[in-house]
């Protein structure tokens, strides 16, 4: 693996994390998606739309994934009080809970990436590689290669 580029490395390690990670969120009646939209209201109620946004997916799929969470007992729904057509998302106790136990479970599981000796640096390396390949345009990345 030490020739491996990174590209594929970062390919590799990306596949197998999505296997524990689902097989961790399985135990729990939670998806990726679900996990994601947990994660946005921790911050506080919202409605769909604005939810579907943050989480970067269209409202449909984020409709069937607010169903799942809610039939888990994770999140409530409860019209809004300004605008009585709008539906608002909330986090339960349970949401809460189970939030926080895949957090810990993320950080100390050595399944998951508990056996990495910096988390925060690690952590801090791909947010800072992410933003950077969100701001590069497909074409500055083709020149590069060429």
């Amino acid at each position: 693996m030490g020739s491996w580029p990174t590209g594929r490395l970062l390919s590799v390690a990306a596949r197998v994390l999505e296997r524990r990670f689902d097989e961790a969120l399985a135990g729990h009646g939670l998806t990726h998606a679900g996990l994601i939209a947990l994660h946005h209201l921790v911050a506080g109620p919202l409605a769909q739309r604005p939810l579907a946004a943050q989480c970067r997916v269209a409202e449909q799929t984020m409709s069937r994934t607010i169903d799942r969470l809610a039939r888990a007992g994770y999140v409530s729904r409860r019209p809004d009080e300004l605008d009585r057509r709008r539906v608002v998302i909330e986090l339960t106790e349970p949401g809460a809970g189970v939030l926080a136990a895949l957090r810990r479970a993320e950080r100390e599981s050595e399944a998951l990436l508990g056996s990495l000796a910096d988390y925060e640096h690690f952590r801090e390396q791909l947010i800072g590689l992410v933003v950077a390949l969100e701001r590069a345009e497909p074409e500055q990345i083709a020149q590069q290669a060429e």
